[in-house]
């Protein structure tokens, strides 16, 4: 019988964090190899070199790429150098994405296209890719990082709210193919956390108030408040759970 503490172990295990270079990416990578993985991390213009190097000094092995993921070659090309690095991928996090603010009557053609395809076509192209080695083999572990939006429809951001509800469809999607095969598929969705993301709002005095008074917990998330959760889906102790949309938003969607 395994001790329950050593189900949540990654020792062994590879693991590719794309939107890595800083924020909840850097975050999710820096748990990860905590817990014992190997972690390939991913900068859409520069390779993270601080953050592997970071990882590097936790005793495991680390691996810098760049690349643009709304583009489906380059989503293929990032799962290839993993596994031919490593040779294997047992862990892919979907946490690649960008944001634009505009009114929906404003919202431009060029700024819906490039949210989409950030934030949910690079999740279809990725998770594609990486079952490409998973499935065959009988195991691995899909998280991708959904949003509060994927529940709610948000104000000024039709294209994110639009793309993070799809990456909720799709968690389920290919959960409903792999679960059988060995694959876990589920997704991660943060509140409103302190990232480049949110620096407008926390910016506005008037919006910041008005999140944190809904919040139950009083305050704006952080990083570190999603390294349990993606340790947790990431290992063992998540084998039986598949398609799940797993909210970590310090109450608010309970307020």
């Amino acid at each position: 019988m395994r001790m329950v503490l050593e189900q949540f172990s990654l020792e062994g295990k590879v693991a590719l964090v794309t939107g890595s270079s800083r924020g909840l990416g850097e975050g999710i990578a820096r748990a990860l190899a905590q817990a014992g993985a190997d972690v390939a991390v991913h900068g859409s213009r520069s390779v993270p070199a601080k953050v592997v190097a970071q990882i590097e000094e936790l005793g495991v092995r680390s691996l810098g790429l760049v690349g643009d993921v709304s583009r489906p070659e380059v989503c293929a090309s990032l799962v290839e150098q993993v596994a031919g690095h490593f040779g294997i991928l047992d862990i892919l996090v979907n946490n690649a994405g960008t944001i634009r603010r505009a009114p929906a009557l404003e919202h431009s053609d060029e700024d819906w296209q490039t949210v989409i395809d950030t934030n949910l076509s690079s999740v279809f192209h990725l998770t594609k890719a990486a079952g490409r080695h998973m499935v065959p083999r009988g195991s691995g572990k899909i998280i991708n990082i959904a949003s509060l939006l994927t529940f709610q429809g948000g104000i000024t951001v039709p294209s994110y709210a639009a793309a993070k509800g799809g990456v909720g469809q799709l968690t389920k999607a290919f959960a409903n193919e792999w679960a059988a095969k060995g694959v876990n598929v589920n997704a991660i969705a943060p509140g409103y956390m302190e990232t480049d993301n949110t620096e407008a709002l926390r910016a506005n005095p008037d919006r910041s108030r008005q999140i944190l008074e809904r919040i139950p917990a009083g305050r704006w998330g952080t990083p570190e408040d999603l390294a349990g959760a993606a340790v947790f889906l990431a290992s063992r102790a998540s084998d039986y759970i598949h398609g799940h949309v797993l909210v970590v938003d310090g109450g608010w969607l309970s307020r």
